[in-house]
């Protein structure tokens, strides 16, 4: 298995203290043992045990596959839980925050079927990294140049353009031009009996990046 590179994820130590306890009480509210989620995961026991004390920060990607796994959202797991479902999100309640060298915004409610955030990725930042995992993405290019690499395919894409994928194919974003690339960003949060995966570097296709 091919664990997630460790790289911090920029949480403070606020937020890093509501982020553990949580993932170990979603794994338990999905039924799920450390070995298990560990195993749906893509990392290993050790490494989610240290995620859920608070030991180690997840990257982004990391927190969207734990998403993925416990049926939730990445603000769910943030503890950002709206007052009330409003499904106006104004320009002012979006605050930035960082995983793994991307920052995101949340641009959708908290527990829907589907995830949207607005998400700038810095030129390298996560630049190895391929996901597999079930359900479907789109992405839309606002800023910058993106490098979308899917299956053996690489494709360049610029403001404006878009991509609507499986994500069952094996998938990685990538900035494409120093100023990073800042894009929309949905996905679902289906589940199956698949493992959700994030593979690193070496286990991408010759062609992949």
């Amino acid at each position: 298995m091919t664990e997630l590179p460790d790289q911090p994820a920029g949480l403070t130590p606020e937020e890093l203290s509501t982020v553990a306890p949580r993932l170990r009480d979603l794994r338990r509210r999905n039924g799920l043992t450390l070995e298990a989620a560990a195993r749906r995961v893509g990392l290993s026991p050790a490494h989610l045990s240290r995620l859920e004390t608070g030991q180690r920060q997840p990257s982004l990607p990391m927190l969207l596959a734990l998403a993925r796994t416990y049926q939730t959202t990445v603000s769910d797991l943030l503890g950002e839980t709206a007052p009330e479902r409003d499904p106006i999100l104004r320009a002012d309640r979006a605050e930035p925050s960082e995983a793994g060298g991307w920052t995101y915004w949340t641009m959708g409610d908290a527990g829907r079927a589907m995830q949207a955030l607005r998400v700038h990725v810095p030129q390298r930042a996560q630049g190895d990294l391929v996901r597999v995992h079930p359900g479907e993405e789109w992405l839309y290019v606002l800023k910058g140049r993106l490098r979308l690499s899917l299956g053996e395919a690489v494709h360049l894409l610029d403001p404006g353009d878009a991509a609507h994928f499986d994500s069952l194919t094996p998938h990685r974003l990538a900035a494409a031009a120093p100023g990073g690339v800042e894009l929309l960003f949905v996905h679902t949060l289906l589940q199956s009996g698949a493992a959700a995966l994030c593979l690193g570097d070496s286990a991408r296709h010759p062609r992949g990046g």
